[in-house]
């Protein structure tokens, strides 16, 4: 074990843990309204509807296995009489299906950002590191997922995972992950980079999305054209008790 692995694996994600709670403190003090996804609904909705969830719901996917697989150690599983193989290949089967549909829906959602205009001219600098870093931690992790499909692949259970329960103890198990196959290692080191990137970018948007966000109704938005144009101009759809038109666009907030 050199200084290298000690500093990847044994310092780097406690100031990367720093980082993250210290920028996301800094960032809702001196920009609480800024915690949003500057929503580009209105510029483009087609393939926002179908990139959107695809990303989201997959990415829930995505979370709940690294969890399930980080923090449950083996002994639990076996213990509830969970083969090694009806495990991994659950994991193989769940994690992969999820991981592709959050890589599609990302996908989508860089297409839409370089192809629509207006959706492309309000895309900031951050945005310009975080999609590719995004993108590259997915391809990281499927290829990672891909690696253990094998009879005799690596036992992430047993390296990563012990790797990243000891951080909790504050005593790292270096040795865990520089024996780890290259592409979890890239994958960890990506995920840190991401994870510090977080407090800075439009991520923030995930400490204030309510649990019943996915499932609430749209926010409709009403023209203030008056409903009849022959009326005077002060008189609107509240003041004669007629609604206001419609327009057809709609958006979360």
């Amino acid at each position: 074990m050199n200084h290298l692995d000690t500093a990847l694996w044994g310092v780097l994600p406690y100031l990367v843990l720093a980082l993250f709670t210290g920028g996301s403190a800094w960032r809702y003090h001196y920009d609480r309204f800024g915690f949003t996804t500057r929503s580009s609904q209105l510029h483009e909705h087609r393939l926002l509807a179908i990139g959107g969830p695809l990303f989201h719901y997959g990415l829930l996917f995505v979370i709940a296995g690294h969890v399930m697989g980080l923090l449950i150690p083996e002994a639990l599983t076996e213990r509830l009489r969970v083969s090694e193989s009806l495990y991994h290949a659950g994991a193989l089967l769940v994690g992969g299906t999820a991981g592709l549909a959050t890589a599609a829906g990302l996908g989508i959602l860089l297409h839409r950002r370089l192809r629509v205009p207006a959706v492309r001219a309000a895309t900031n600098r951050t945005d310009k590191a975080l999609y590719p870093l995004l993108a590259a931690v997915l391809l990281a992790g499927l290829t990672a997922t891909a690696t253990g499909a094998g009879h005799h692949a690596y036992d992430y259970r047993q390296g990563v995972s012990v790797w990243f329960r000891s951080l909790f103890t504050l005593d790292p198990d270096v040795p865990a992950m520089t024996h780890a196959p290259l592409a979890y290692r890239l994958h960890a080191l990506l995920a840190m980079a991401l994870f510090a990137l977080w407090p800075f970018s439009r991520l923030v948007h995930a400490f204030t999305a309510p649990i019943g966000y996915l499932t609430r109704p749209y926010v409709v938005y009403r023209s203030r054209t008056p409903a009849h144009p022959h009326r005077h101009p002060a008189l609107t759809g509240a003041d004669t008790g007629t609604p206001a038109p419609r327009r057809q666009g709609r958006a979360r907030t």
